[in-house]
């Protein structure tokens, strides 16, 4: 059947990359120098024209089932690397089978955790890390998506403003839920909290990390920080006679977080009125999530919004 191109319409100078050679032997004129994380996978960054992609060297079932969960999660606009195709049927000169490789767009000017704490970081930048790493597991959870392996290496960072923004890198263990329960966002987070203490237990051991610093105590911080920005995003509001001035400050609070009200449910009681706030589509690039997490840091920067991801239609070309 020879190689096949699945994906949407991006490069078409993708087609003659040298994909009957495996990726971790590629020629180095081919490959971009980038700092990149720990992955279980050879990855390889390359050039074609003025476009830079992350290449990945996996198993087919699993090249396509991630390439169809980042472009759920592009399609919903949640911070995540974008999804160019998946290169299958790959055969070498020999014509023994490769496996094959999940196309994405590199992510420009983000970096991962590790090349962040090249030098040794202030404790502020690290909590500036966290609260971005939050949000984006908050931003998942309300899409529905269960990451199951939430972790500093499974996420790129970019700079914005005062803050970083966080974006998804690896889907692999992801799925994609209608709504999560209770036991699935606990164990995600529970999972985070563990990943990220042992990475940054790592850097502690190599010197990277600011001595005032302690590994289990962010740990359990981010478990903190998640519960108090899901709650300020999900809670109801009661909201007595004459109080109307608190659902101004809640939705201004959520506002100032990046997120829009699609909807209030509203139910009265005596002489109290229940609000609940049904919020959609963060604009990550602007994030003032340190006022909900850490009133004492908030974060000053102006909203912006994110664009829809650019056009959803795949094709498949072979080879």
């Amino acid at each position: 059947m020879g190689l096949t191109l699945t994906g949407s319409p991006d490069e078409p100078d993708l087609l003659f990359l040298p994909w009957d050679v495996p990726l971790e032997d590629w020629p180095p004129d081919l490959v971009v120098s980038l700092p990149r994380g720990i992955s279980r996978h050879i990855v390889r960054f390359v050039q074609v024209n003025d476009r830079v992609y992350a290449i990945k060297e996996v198993e087919q079932p699993l090249a396509e089932r991630e390439y169809h969960l980042l472009f759920d999660l592009n399609r919903r606009a949640v911070p995540a690397v974008e999804p160019i195709g998946v290169a299958s049927g790959r055969t070498d000169a020999d014509g023994e089978p490769l496996p094959a490789c999940l196309v994405t767009r590199h992510l420009q000017f983000s970096l991962p955790y590790r090349a962040l704490f090249s030098s040794t970081p202030r404790a502020s930048t690290v909590n500036r890390l966290m609260d971005a790493l939050v949000l984006l597991l908050v931003r998942l959870h309300l899409t529905g998506f269960s990451w199951n392996d939430c972790s500093l290496s499974n996420t790129l960072f970019r700079r914005d403003a005062g803050a970083f923004a966080a974006y998804l890198v690896d889907a692999e263990t992801g799925e994609m839920h209608s709504r999560l329960t209770e036991g699935q966002r606990h164990h995600d987070i529970d999972v985070a909290a563990v990943n990220v203490t042992g990475e940054l237990m790592d850097l502690e051991v190599g010197g990277a990390l600011h001595p005032s610093m302690d590994p289990l105590t962010l740990g359990d911080q981010l478990r903190d920080r998640y519960a108090a920005l899901w709650n300020e995003l999900t809670e109801p509001l009661a909201i007595g006679s004459g109080e109307r001035f608190l659902l101004d400050a809640r939705i201004r609070r959520l506002n100032d977080l990046g997120f829009d009200i699609a909807e209030l449910q509203a139910s009265r009681s005596e002489n109290t009125v229940h609000v609940q706030p049904k919020v959609v589509d963060a604009g990550h690039h602007s994030i003032r999530i340190r006022r909900a997490i850490d009133p004492r840091h908030p974060a000053r920067q102006a909203r912006t919004r994110r664009g829809l991801p650019r056009g959803a239609g795949a094709s498949v070309v072979r080879v």
